[in-house]
């Protein structure tokens, strides 16, 4: 068996892990690289020479960072199955042919200033990739090729999320079992129930977004995301601003949306309008309606009092641009929901050139900001900050609430792998930018783990 870590080595997006098993080639994950515009282009294209001859995809979630080269594998002729959760199958529906309509208009928006660029993929090649798809339960074993079968279990993430237990089972050898957290949630977060525990494995993929690094400021998560929301909005009402916050369209959406009901619910925020503006975050919350099997107990109990857990009448979902527009000209306090979360495309960057220069204005940033993105950047006081043509400079109050990362911590992520230690003699470490994935296998090492790597991209081993 072979494994060649073809993305989120070293880095955190475009998750992309192939297995070489029994002459078959497996992708665990297929997603697409996010950073700014140049180099994710170069990388992206050059995953068109790495799409022939693949024989099965293992989607983990639906986020464009794990799936959203599928389309690029069903340009290059792939017809093997694509096997996710149902929820997965469903998100990814939306999640694929919003992405090729964003290149599309992307690359339209370009033609007009004279630059020629071409899209990675059109809905056509989204399309295909979907018909691709194969729902799989949790916890229940499925073939993947000859001498491979997996298992999803609840990985907590979003809605969907799985992490992926494989056997490998090759003539000659004793079954080897490999474990992928894939995006690993949180304890304690609401909507989705909690992680479910990794299954042992000799071979480990862990990821570690956030592997140096704590989220908690005490024992209950839940309400310290709650109350530093509330703090948020009651900022942005005492100074009668708005409360932008740049969020993925898929789980950040629609943590947020649980807990200002919650907030409001209890009498902690005043009443506000909340403007979702995103018309791919209104299809996403639908379909994570659709699905209260899979919330926790708390979010089902809601549902059974007839308390709506994400929508009400104070939340308005915008649909068209000339909808998104007009809010740039309100006055008085709300909040408003746009993506993307990284803030490098999408109708976030209109709110933010029209007010980041305005100190009655609050944004808060609830989710990972990746190297060399706009979001990074205003983290990171860079001021001005370019947004298309403009130099912006920043007035606005800057808020950092690392609670709301969908992603398990440092202590979450060891407290997961830690009953897979006996077992495990090769761990690697991805999905995570060098210091913190460096900082996550230095401590399994530590913690007596064996074989610990943080490959490089590219990098190729036998097993």
């Amino acid at each position: 068996m072979e494994i060649r870590f073809r993305g989120a080595a070293r880095e955190v997006t475009g998750s992309c892990h192939e297995l070489l098993v029994g002459g078959k080639r497996v992708f665990l994950d297929c997603g697409m690289f996010q950073g700014t515009r140049r180099e994710a282009a170069e990388k992206n294209l050059a995953f068109r020479g790495l799409a022939r001859d693949v024989d099965a995809v293992v989607l983990s979630h639906a986020h464009v960072d794990h799936c959203g080269n599928l389309p690029q594998l069903a340009a290059a002729d792939f017809r093997g199955p694509v096997y996710a959760t149902a929820a997965t199958r469903d998100l990814a529906r939306v999640m694929l042919l919003d992405s090729a309509r964003i290149q599309e208009a992307d690359a339209r928006h370009l033609a007009k200033r004279g630059i020629k660029v071409r899209p990675l993929y059109g809905e056509d090649e989204a399309r295909a990739a979907l018909a691709r798809f194969r729902g799989q339960p949790y916890d229940r074993w499925f073939d993947v090729v000859p001498g491979l079968r997996a298992k999803f279990s609840d990985a907590g993430h979003i809605l969907g999320s799985a992490s992926v237990h494989l056997e490998i089972r090759e003539p000659g050898r004793d079954v080897l079992r490999l474990t992928f957290t894939g995006d690993l949630g949180r304890k304690g977060v609401p909507l989705l129930r909690d992680p479910a525990p990794l299954a042992p494995a000799e071979i480990v993929l862990t990821e570690s977004t956030y592997g140096a690094r704590s989220h908690r400021q005490g024992d209950k998560p839940e309400e310290e995301m709650k109350k530093s929301l509330e703090d948020a909005v009651k900022k942005a009402w005492t100074k009668g601003g708005k409360l932008i916050i740049p969020a993925f369209a898929l789980g950040r959406t629609q943590n947020l949306l649980y807990f200002l009901n919650e907030l409001r619910e209890e009498g902690r925020i005043p009443q506000t309008k909340i403007f979702i503006d995103s018309p791919l975050a209104t299809e996403t919350t639908a379909i994570v309606r659709r699905y209260p099997d899979l919330y926790d107990a708390a979010a089902r109990e809601k549902i059974a009092r007839a308390v709506e857990p994400l929508l009400d009448e104070d939340v308005e979902m915008l649909e068209t641009p000339a909808q998104s527009k007009r809010l740039n000209e309100a006055r008085g306090t709300c909040v408003i929901i746009a993506p993307s979360g990284m803030c490098e495309f999408g109708r976030i960057l209109h709110h933010l050139l029209h007010g980041l220069d305005d100190p009655r204005n609050t944004v808060a940033f609830v989710g990972y900001q990746g190297r060399h993105t706009l979001g990074r950047a205003i983290l990171e006081g860079r001021d001005p900050v370019r947004i298309y043509d403009a130099l912006v400079p920043v007035r606005a109050e800057i808020l950092r609430m690392n609670g709301f990362s969908a992603h398990a911590d440092r202590d979450e992520l060891l407290e997961a792998l830690a009953p897979l230690r006996d077992a495990a003699q090769h761990v690697f470490v991805v999905h995570g930018e060098p210091e913190q994935a460096d900082a996550l296998a230095q401590t399994l090492e530590s913690r007596g783990f064996s074989g610990v790597v943080s490959p490089a991209p590219d990098a190729h081993v036998a097993i």
